[in-house]
């Protein structure tokens, strides 16, 4: 099977670049192949006033910031590479535009044309898609929205591109939502999946940690001190109006909403012991799950929403298992090191993504096999945790410390292309959000 898997590998990309329909790149990433797999090179031109009569300098700054964010938006993805434009190649061969040939001598396999009108206070951005080899153009588009929305602009432009070249739907319209703390409190942040427009979903000057998002409401579910004890809550992101769910004896944390959005499996301990238990959207209890002695934590859901991954340490340190939803079939799934805590799912439910704390007793991002084979870090340096994917499985969010007291980073799959989000420090819990 992994011998005609790799043989079709080999075919597709040794598809001649002369054929005339686009070639569509439908490689999945995930941590066992992207290492081998080389991102699609891609460039963006600058962006090209077409409109009539003169534009002003603030005119000039929409269009170089939105060129920015479908060039940032490309690069990040993790198909693609971003070709830069050569200063000293054009300075050197005297070229004033770089037509779809230079592009190619670039190295560029596709490159976006964009061009821009600014009637009233809109900003009319259109956008088209070349292959540089067969110079034909493969898609194009329209965008026009009030200036002041030249961020969404860009990012539906980068979105377009993906779906183009992929046939996926892009990420770069979804939010994520985090923990920072102020003072002695711990509030509730949310952001463009690149950090900007940034604003608070909690000021109670309370402890409000662990959010998760509903994948099929504008909604975060998180825990709350508030009211003295931890309750579970949910907010709605948009008039912010907060919500009290579930409220038992003792304790509850690690709250996450099944994929299909009907369910919560959470940690209780209204018993006396840190039990897992899944619960309904209005917080009542449907079923307990684990009935051990030892700590369980961390529950995660499948993608299919049959299994549940959860830490134990049922050994005497925190492992990784798997159970069906119904709390049936246990099994340890981690081998390697002595504390493996935090998993969540990868988006084709065949590897977890985990904490593990590594021989020098730091924390990393790791990875493994649902089966308990092939271990992999994806950090080496600082202390790293709290993983959670992107809607299209090709990315992490996670916390850091390697340059703050804890902000939140990226990075694809394989541990590449790591970038700071989160600048402030005193930043955890990033869960990111599903696609709009």
């Amino acid at each position: 099977m992994k011998k005609n898997c790799l043989i079709l590998l080999l075919l597709f990309f040794t598809v001649s670049l002369k054929a005339q329909e686009r070639d569509v790149r439908n490689v999945f990433f995930d941590t066992l192949r992207t290492s081998d797999v080389q991102p699609t090179p891609i460039g963006v031109d600058d962006m090209k006033f077409i409109g009539t009569g003169t534009i002003t300098t603030e005119d000039s700054t929409y269009m170089l910031y939105t060129t920015r964010i479908i060039r940032r938006d490309l690069d990040f993805y993790a198909d693609f590479e971003l070709v830069q434009i050569d200063s000293f190649y054009l300075r050197t061969y005297e070229i004033t535009a770089l037509d779809l040939l230079g592009w190619m001598r670039l190295g560029a396999n596709y490159v976006v044309k964009l061009e821009v009108e600014f009637p009233g206070r809109n900003m009319k951005v259109k956008w088209q898609l070349y292959h540089t080899v067969n110079r034909q153009q493969i898609d194009h588009g329209e965008f026009n929205y009030n200036r002041a929305f030249w961020r969404e602009i860009g990012h539906d432009i980068a979105n377009e591109i993906v779906h183009t070249l992929t046939g996926e739907r892009g990420i770069f319209r979804t939010k994520i939502v985090y923990v920072r703390k102020i003072g002695k409190s711990k509030e509730l942040f949310m952001a463009d999946y690149d950090g900007a427009n940034e604003r608070q979903l909690t000021e109670n000057g309370s402890i409000n940690i662990s959010p998760c998002f509903d994948p099929n409401r504008e909604v975060v579910y998180f825990i709350s001190y508030m009211a003295g004890d931890p309750h579970l809550y949910k907010v709605d992101i948009n008039s912010g109006v907060i919500i009290k769910v579930a409220e038992y004896p003792g304790m509850i944390a690690a709250p996450v909403v099944s994929p299909d959005g009907k369910r919560i499996a959470c940690v209780l301990t209204k018993d006396g012991n840190s039990e897992i238990y899944v619960l309904d959207t209005e917080g009542r209890i449907i079923k307990r799950l684990t009935r051990n002695p030892s700590i369980e934590t961390a529950p995660t859901w499948s993608p299919d929403g049959r299994n549940i991954a959860f830490s134990s340490d049922r050994t005497g340190s925190p492992q990784i298992y798997i159970m069906d939803s119904d709390g049936l079939d246990q099994r340890r799934v981690t081998y390697n090191g002595t504390w493996n805590d935090s998993p969540v799912w990868s988006h084709r439910g065949d590897r977890l993504t985990f904490v593990s704390r590594t021989r020098n007793r730091r924390f990393d991002i790791a990875s493994v096999d649902t089966s308990g084979a092939d271990f992999r870090l994806l950090t080496e340096i600082a202390m790293n945790e709290n993983p959670h994917f992107s809607p299209d499985g090709k990315h992490i969010i996670f916390t850091s410390d390697r340059l703050s007291a804890g902000d939140i980073y990226t990075m694809d799959i394989s541990g590449r292309n790591k970038r700071r989000i989160t600048t402030t420090g005193d930043c955890s819990n990033p869960y990111w959000g599903p696609l709009k």
